[in-house]
């Protein structure tokens, strides 16, 4: 087994090597090659409880308030770092190969070992329309919603569900989801080809005001630019200005948070966070008390 980062990441070049020379057979060979001794190297050696349980947190916010508690809990870091690349190039070469079964297998795997990687949730839900499962289709676009730091990734998932509002005969809803993607100020070609196709149609975006998309896409549940990755750091920082008695910057931390990702979200965010930082204090007093104890009965 390639038992260090810099190995397998000599071993995904070459592959990716072959993708960019068209052998597509040759980089699925070596990449499921690769993925099966990665696979059998973390089974043997990185069989704990608390590295799978990690890799299952739902949101960012989820994996720093576990790790700020327990620490960094991954062995192996400089395998399991890599894998989510290692089935992500898997995927790719399995499209190119025109095994669209394996393709999903691989992206499933990618998520798995990075929860937070849109990229893949998106490439697996247009995988899954390509099959008509318009459930999977929907349910990955809108995991991104909750997941997403990168504003392309935010911006594809809403072209996804401008098409299926207008399918829905819901067309001024397609447009606020078109207007959306298009505040977030990013070049993205599929959000191009949206809007050049809805241009004077009745989900033109620019037939939208922003306060009315704000509206149109609260009443159906999708957040306008939400990211609980940076909502749940600002609320970090704001916790921070607060016990430093900078009221000012905790409040601006505290609304921009909220402007992300709605005020309930936050505020479930905020607790959460103040939950972990109080129970990080009374470990850090108990050890301190137990420390002092020792202290007294060695004198």
């Amino acid at each position: 087994m390639r038992d260090t980062q810099t190995e397998l990441d000599d071993a995904l070049t070459q592959a990716e090597g072959y993708l960019v020379q068209g052998e597509d057979e040759a980089a699925a060979e070596l990449l499921r090659r690769l993925a099966e001794d990665a696979e059998e190297y973390v089974d043997k050696n990185c069989a704990a409880t608390d590295a799978v349980q990690w890799f299952s947190f739902p949101t960012e916010f989820e994996k720093l308030a576990y790790r700020r508690i327990e620490g960094d809990p991954r062995e192996l870091r400089d395998v399991c770092e890599p894998l989510d690349r290692l089935y992500a190039d898997l995927a790719l070469a399995s499209v190119h190969v025109g095994d669209y079964d394996e393709a999903k297998s691989a992206l499933k795997a990618a998520i798995r070992w990075n929860p937070m990687d849109c990229g893949s949730r998106l490439n697996l839900a247009d995988l899954y329309k390509l099959d008509g499962d318009m459930e999977e289709y929907l349910g990955l676009s809108f995991s991104v919603f909750e997941r997403a730091s990168d504003p392309r990734h935010l911006a594809r998932a809403y072209v996804n569900f401008s098409a299926w509002f207008q399918v829905s005969e819901k067309p001024q809803v397609a447009a606020a989801c078109l207007r959306a993607a298009l505040a977030l100020d990013v070049r993205d070609g599929a959000l191009d080809a949206a809007v050049d196709q809805a241009s004077g149609t009745d989900r033109d975006p620019a037939g939208v005001a922003d306060d009315e998309a704000g509206s149109l896409l609260e009443a159906e549940g999708l957040p306008r630019g939400a990211s609980a990755e940076i909502a749940a750091c600002l609320l970090i920082c704001a916790s921070n200005a607060a016990r430093a008695g900078q009221k000012h910057d905790a409040t601006a931390y505290t609304l921009r948070a909220r402007d992300l990702v709605g005020e309930p979200a936050a505020m479930s965010l905020l607790r959460a966070i103040q939950a972990a930082e109080a129970e990080e204090l009374a470990g850090a007093s108990g050890a301190a008390v137990d420390a002092e104890a020792a202290a007294r009965g060695g004198n």
